[in-house]
């Protein structure tokens, strides 16, 4: 087991994550780097679903981190899957409708609702509640050829119960979500970037310098405009048309803040607006 690895997070302010068994947390300025390491497979038992849960509550309270990136310390596995021993040990007599989320699908639920933006690193396996995981962030990047999907649950008489029947079909659409879902098939970086299952699909060695740019970068920015972006994006998931009212009510909850207004400031002095500014407009925004 490895130990959480604590640091201060900003000059005047100190947040204390806690410290876990199957996981281990590390903090780099506004970035929690969050890596699985649940010898031999990363298997998703208890221990794991409790400790994924904590996560998710202690990244909501914390005020300092921009970007959560989660990783895997094994090369062959990011998540397995669902301890089928644990799913063959719940009750089986429940018929009635579930009025609250289980502890799993509530923890993954948090983190999609975070206010910072969660990034996947995958290089391995990751299968039924693992993949469940993925569908749950923000952004997911794989290594071609290390990197293997899929939701298994139907071959063995359940269903993706994980998140992943409500997840796959805004992800990918109704009838690639049933595909992934009875098939039963693995799916490879290559074709999950062409189902939409995950952003990118890059070489084995270009992965890191990849999700590490990318994380870096959104790091830099608001916190508060991270946030507002999710909820006016998740709003048209919902409903297309109430999402625009949700859009620009977020629009004039961020126009007016101060950081707001001290960057828009800085944008047009750094050269925005310009034909030169314009030409190279990556180099004004990292000069912000």
């Amino acid at each position: 087991a490895l130990l959480i690895s604590l640091q201060q997070l900003d000059e005047d302010e100190e947040e204390v994550m806690s410290q876990f068994e199957t996981l281990n947390v590390e903090i780099d300025g506004r970035i929690a780097w969050v890596t699985f390491d649940h010898p031999p497979i990363n298997l998703l038992d208890m221990q794991m679903i409790s400790e994924i849960d904590q996560l998710s509550k202690d990244l909501e309270a914390n005020t300092s981190i921009h970007v959560a990136v989660f990783q895997s310390a094994d090369p062959d596995f990011f998540i397995a899957h669902a301890d089928v021993e644990l799913i063959r040990q719940l009750p089986t007599d429940i018929t009635e409708r579930p009025t609250e989320l289980n502890i799993y699908v509530a923890a993954l639920e948090r983190l999609r609702k975070l206010p910072i933006a969660t990034i996947a690193k995958i290089a391995g396996i990751a299968r039924g509640g693992g993949s469940e995981f993925l569908w749950s962030l923000d952004m997911r990047f794989a290594a071609i050829g290390r990197t293997t999907l899929g939701q298994p649950e139907v071959a063995i008489g359940i269903l993706p119960s994980g998140s992943g029947s409500a997840r796959l079909p805004n992800l990918v659409g109704r009838a690639r979500a049933l595909e992934i879902s009875l098939a039963c098939e693995d799916f490879s970086a290559e074709l999950a970037q062409a189902y939409g299952l995950i952003n990118r699909a890059v070489p084995a060695d270009e992965l890191d310098d990849l999700v590490e740019r990318i994380a870096i970068r959104i790091a830099s920015f608001p916190k508060t405009a991270i946030q507002s972006a999710k909820l006016a994006i998740d709003a048209a998931l919902e409903d297309p048309t109430d999402a625009l009212l949700e859009e620009a009510h977020q629009f004039n909850l961020l126009r007016g803040t101060s950081e707001a207004q001290e960057r828009m400031a800085a944008f047009m002095s750094e050269g925005a607006q310009t034909r030169e500014g314009e030409l190279d407009l990556n180099s004004v925004i990292a000069r912000l």
